[in-house]
């Protein structure tokens, strides 16, 4: 079986495992050794034992089911970590208020405090020199331009 086919299928597995719906399915990955990853997010996080319950559920659901009939694959679900670059539109509202990186497909890259995010895209507040020649301003990016997006920890 194709791998597309093999996480579509997954894809309906894990949206009927799912129980409470502020938590939403990110990206499932398969590599060549059977070896299913999973990311979950949650509009407000996810809990750790969500993510156990979430594991135990759907181990059960493909031990059961043709997908891999030797029973021979592992399974991880997490939630995507400050390396996983956002994906969905819920990660960009569920990250309003912290600062991101964004990377353009042309190499360019722009940092800044996520403002808000539209149906097209994000605002984003820059700021750019120091002190009293310090300037902000807010600038809108459309999700057609964004190659990828990483939160930004700042102490």
């Amino acid at each position: 079986m194709q791998t597309e086919t093999i996480i579509e299928q997954l894809t309906v597995m894990i949206n009927d495992v799912l129980a409470d719906p502020k938590h939403f399915l990110v990206e499932v990955r398969i590599k060549p050794t059977n070896n299913i990853k999973v990311f979950i997010d949650g509009d407000e996080g996810i809990p750790l034992s969500g993510l156990v319950q979430y594991n135990r559920k759907l181990y059960k659901r493909l031990e059961e089911s043709p997908l891999f009939p030797a029973g021979d694959f592992s399974l991880e679900v997490s939630s995507p970590g400050l390396d996983e670059p956002l994906k969905l539109h819920r990660q960009y509202k569920k990250n309003v208020g912290r600062y991101v990186e964004i990377s353009f497909a042309d190499g360019a890259q722009l940092e800044g405090k996520l403002l808000e995010t539209t149906p097209d895209g994000i605002i984003i507040e820059t700021e750019t020199g120091k002190g009293k020649k310090k300037e902000t301003k807010q600038e809108t990016v459309l999700f057609n331009d964004i190659k990828s997006t990483k939160i930004q920890i700042k102490f």
